[in-house]
């Protein structure tokens, strides 16, 4: 076995672990090696189909696995299989080809290469799905998140009845509470239940079409498609999919247009009895400018609310992530965290990461006293400030020696990117901002690009020590607001 072979078969059996079966036998399982220099990976795939799917979804995961085979940063190429020119003394994968640098994207950073930058945005969004070798109808293939599962959600009493109405949603799509909508503070589960629906129809009704979206995409397709005169194949799109989700759509308030076309998808859907799930951090009848007759659609089927948990739920969302992150916590230290962290499930985790990165980075058991040590500033916040997103980046420029103005722009140089992500993380974790909401903070970039801004200082901070040290700097200076 080359060189070549044996890594790929040592990335194999990992990414196989991390996707579901399904996911596996549909995308990844024709992946075949084509060549490896010790810096860059070529991988073949069947067909563009497949490459699209890949560079949307997969090829963070890739380029992360076989870096971690390699013990090195390697860069991830992918290669469309050219079968009109065969016995031309290479192999059969050639013509288009698209890279992951792992500076980028992968391991070292985030920011898309231009080659792969149509895929890469597409993460999450606006895709649906399709059976082995057929090409999808307008609009690419469903990407949600394989993370967000209804085994991974913690039901308790502050979400029982969402958790309940979603599952019986994904189980019988279109026939049970119809639409459902579920409404809550940001923070405390409502796009997990989205992903988790969405998730659980595409692994048990092969036949369906389903399609995520944010509010905030919905309204960029349809400008785009008034714009490009394309408006057929956007009704196509949004109108012969099976299950909607929708996340976010307090944002269609004050935005007449988008509304009118909303009401007619709508209505196209649910005459269809196909199955509509929207969220939104109020009810409808708080949505003030939300037009009268979507108020009475909106509320024509289940409105369910999503609280805050109480500290056992609390404990028990802690417990879930330690297992998942493969971390053993003491039970006080788990104790600890929910006490003091109480209204949010992302500032929860956040902590939590906080607590595991320190112990990793200093090479210290994880303590009560370690846990006291890191959240000190928690701990001893008698009235949590109000932070914005325009303290953070301020703090972040100043912090790094850039303007807000370069943080929020074009320019991708290293050190400059990694400040953006920092203050992308520092947003996501202090504030109640959507990953859509916070894009719009940074100059309007695609809300994926704050998703694997937030996953990579996330990984990174475990890390490296230096970039431990300023998150915690920052956080601990924006709390306390010197």
């Amino acid at each position: 076995m080359d060189e070549t072979s044996g890594l790929w078969t040592r990335c194999s059996a990992p990414l196989r672990d991390q996707v579901s079966d399904t996911t596996w036998q549909m995308w990844l399982s024709n992946i075949e090696p084509v060549s490896y220099d010790g810096q860059t990976m070529v991988l073949g795939v069947p067909n563009t189909v497949v490459r699209e799917r890949v560079e949307g979804r997969f090829l963070p995961l890739i380029a992360h696995t076989v870096s971690s085979a390699a013990g090195h940063v390697v860069a991830v190429r992918l290669q469309v299989a050219d079968r009109t020119v065969p016995g031309n003394g290479s192999n059969d994968y050639g013509g288009a080809e698209n890279e992951f640098p792992a500076d980028q994207h992968g391991p070292g950073g985030i920011q898309p290469s231009p080659q792969a930058s149509a895929a890469a945005q597409a993460l999450p969004p606006t895709q649906r799905t399709a059976r082995r070798g057929e090409r999808p109808r307008d609009g690419s293939v469903v990407s949600l998140d394989p993370r967000f599962t209804f085994e991974s959600f913690v039901a308790a009493s502050s979400n029982r009845l969402a958790h309940a109405a979603a599952q019986a949603v994904a189980e019988t799509p279109g026939r049970s509470y119809n639409p459902l909508f579920i409404y809550g503070d940001s923070g405390l589960g409502k796009t997990h239940l989205l992903h988790s629906i969405g998730n659980y129809v595409q692994e048990n009704f092969s036949s369906h079409t389903v399609l995520y979206v944010t509010t905030e995409t919905f309204m960029n397709d349809f400008v785009d498609s008034l714009r490009m005169s394309t408006t057929i194949a956007f009704k196509r799109r949004y109108r012969e999919c099976d299950v909607l989700l929708i996340d976010d759509v307090q944002f269609m308030e004050n935005r007449g247009g988008l509304q009118e076309e909303f009401f007619h998808t709508y209505n196209d859907l649910h005459g269809a009895g196909k199955q509509i799930v929207l969220t939104s951090d109020r009810p409808p009848k708080s949505i003030e400018t939300l037009e009268d007759r979507l108020r009475s659609r909106f509320m024509s089927g289940l409105i369910t609310e999503v609280d805050p948990p109480d500290f056992e739920t609390r404990l028990a969302i802690l417990r879930k992530k330690a297992e998942a992150d493969h971390d053993d916590i003491p039970d006080d230290v788990l104790g600890f965290i929910a006490t003091h962290v109480k209204n949010n499930i992302r500032e929860l985790e956040g902590a939590l990461i906080r607590v595991t990165a320190f112990a990793s980075l200093s090479h210290e058991p994880i303590s009560l006293e370690l846990a006291e040590r890191v959240l000190a500033d928690i701990v001893t916040s008698v009235e949590p400030r109000r932070i914005t997103p325009q303290m953070i980046l301020d703090a972040t420029a100043a912090s790094y020696g850039f303007t807000v103005d370069a943080l929020c722009g074009p320019s991708r140089t290293r050190p400059l990117v990694t400040a953006r992500q920092v203050a992308m993380y520092l947003v996501r974790n202090l504030t109640d901002y959507s990953y859509p909401a916070i894009a719009r903070v940074f100059g309007g970039r695609d809300h994926t690009t704050v998703i694997h801004a937030v996953d990579k200082i996330t990984t990174h901070m475990k890390e490296r020590r230096h970039l431990y040290e300023q998150v915690t700097e920052l956080t601990v200076k924006i709390r306390n607001g010197t």
